[in-house]
């Protein structure tokens, strides 16, 4: 692949990503100023554009494994903001809370990413087989659009 090629993200999963920014700062906007249940509430619209934007990039390797690993992320964080709200965050089990808890999302978003950039990224062709998987997607929507 040749350098100065420009990577791209189809203008439909775009704008999806630009609309989950805006949920999840919500969200975190209410858990700081502590409205339990408007965070709450907004864990739902949060997290299913967060899998909704992991299936559509589910072609394209090196995005399928960061938006996985954004899944775990936002699971980890709604899992330590529940117990916060709910005094759950410590001592819930022995000496271990939610917050010890969603250290297990965190570590398995950690451990795709390292996956990706300690193993796939080396790889000689990785670089040619994401812009294939790049360009056949952006064909297939563009021939779904046309239909």
């Amino acid at each position: 692949m040749n350098k100065q090629t420009v990577y791209h993200i189809p203008y439909k999963f775009r704008r999806v990503e630009n609309l989950h920014i805006l949920l999840w700062l919500i969200k975190d906007a209410c858990w700081a100023l502590n409205l339990k249940y408007p965070a709450l509430f907004m864990i739902i619209p949060t997290l299913l554009v967060a899998i909704l934007i992991t299936y559509q990039t589910r072609k394209i390797t090196s995005e399928f494994l960061h938006n996985l690993s954004i899944d775990f992320w936002i699971t980890a964080n709604c899992t330590w903001m529940i117990g916060e709200f709910f005094g759950w965050d410590q001592g819930l089990v022995g000496a271990y809370g939610l917050r010890e808890f969603s250290l297990v999302p965190f570590g398995i978003g950690l451990l795709i990413l390292g996956y990706y950039y300690l193993v796939l990224m080396h790889r000689k062709d990785f670089d040619d087989k994401v812009h294939e998987q790049t360009e056949q997607l952006i064909k297939e929507l563009e021939a779904d659009r046309r239909n």
